[in-house]
């Protein structure tokens, strides 16, 4: 027997909104904003690109499972791409690694 699903009371907005009334997710979430604006810029140039990540890794010479787990990575917070794969990501894209302390 099939239960029928229930749509969602609230959008994601909503529920982040939510969400960041809890001062320790909000604390938690400012901390992993690094992680998030790297992705971000790691997307938007991939998407900029017009690539899949197939075609990245085979422009930086792996697998397409390694771009997986590098993206999903920084999504998680559990993996840390090294300087060296990053700026290998950013020429396989056509962009250029550039770093800066704000």
């Amino acid at each position: 027997m099939t239960r029928k699903r229930t749509p969602p009371t609230m959008t994601h907005d909503e529920m982040m909104e939510q969400w960041m009334a809890d001062p320790e997710f909000k604390a938690e979430y400012d901390r992993l904003e690094p992680e998030f604006s790297l992705l971000d810029e790691l997307l938007a140039a991939r998407k900029a690109a017009g690539m899949t990540q197939a075609q990245v890794a085979e422009r930086m010479g792996t697998q397409a499972t390694a771009i997986t787990r590098l993206e999903s990575g920084l999504m998680s917070g559990t993996r840390y791409p090294s300087l060296p794969t990053l700026r290998k990501y950013a020429e396989a894209v056509g962009k250029k690694l550039q770093i800066r302390f704000v």
